[in-house]
């Protein structure tokens, strides 16, 4: 039978096995600096912004609209990528919004401090965002991974599948559309990167 120091002791030894299991990846997820092996360089010192994934889906301009309610001119690039990929600030910069964005889904926009006159907008995100508002963030920072297609608890949510399940903006599968707008104005976002 185990006395008092003995069951004590074990049940530090479980406490600190749950947390090595559940708590230390969250954190390690959540970490100020990620990993972002991808190489596309920018002569304005950008990052790339999804870790893994550099193949493009869509193109800014014009375009087919490839779902209802999507646009013919594209404000931005897509970045398909699975859910939960991991998505960093490409500058150092403040978080102007982050939450419901409509048809752009989860979103978090992100003003530059080195580039005021740009603000970079990731839409269709995890609703599991790992910055808020007003945050000022530096340049590799995690603040949130690609999100699922289909979301829930949206109230009023105009967008939907096929199958009338209710969609994380205007998406047909899990991106990162990738926006940069300066003085207001969506330009295409590869002409920061050298992009091949």
């Amino acid at each position: 039978m185990l006395n008092n120091f003995e069951k004590y002791l074990k049940t530090i030894y479980i406490l600190i096995i749950i947390l090595i299991i559940f708590i230390v990846p969250f954190l390690k997820t959540n970490n100020v600096e990620g990993n972002n092996p991808i190489q596309v360089q920018s002569e304005y010192g950008f990052i790339w912004p999804v870790e893994n994934y550099t193949s493009i889906s869509s193109y800014f301009g014009k375009r087919n609209a490839p779902t209802e309610f999507a646009s013919t001119y594209h404000s931005g690039i897509d970045i398909p990528a699975p859910e939960n990929t991991k998505v960093f600030a490409i500058d150092d910069a403040i978080v102007v919004f982050a939450g419901w964005g409509a048809g752009g889904g989860y979103t978090i926009t992100l003003q530059l401090k080195n580039y005021p006159e740009l603000k970079i907008s990731y839409c269709h995100l995890s609703p599991i965002m790992f910055v808020s508002k007003d945050e000022e963030i530096t340049k590799g920072k995690i603040i949130g991974t690609v999100g699922p297609r289909n979301v829930y608890g949206i109230n009023d949510n105009p967008y939907s599948d096929e199958n009338g399940n209710p969609t994380n903006g205007v998406t047909t599968g899990c991106h990162l559309h990738f926006t940069i707008k300066q003085n207001g104005e969506p330009v295409d976002p590869l002409q920061y990167y050298n992009y091949k």
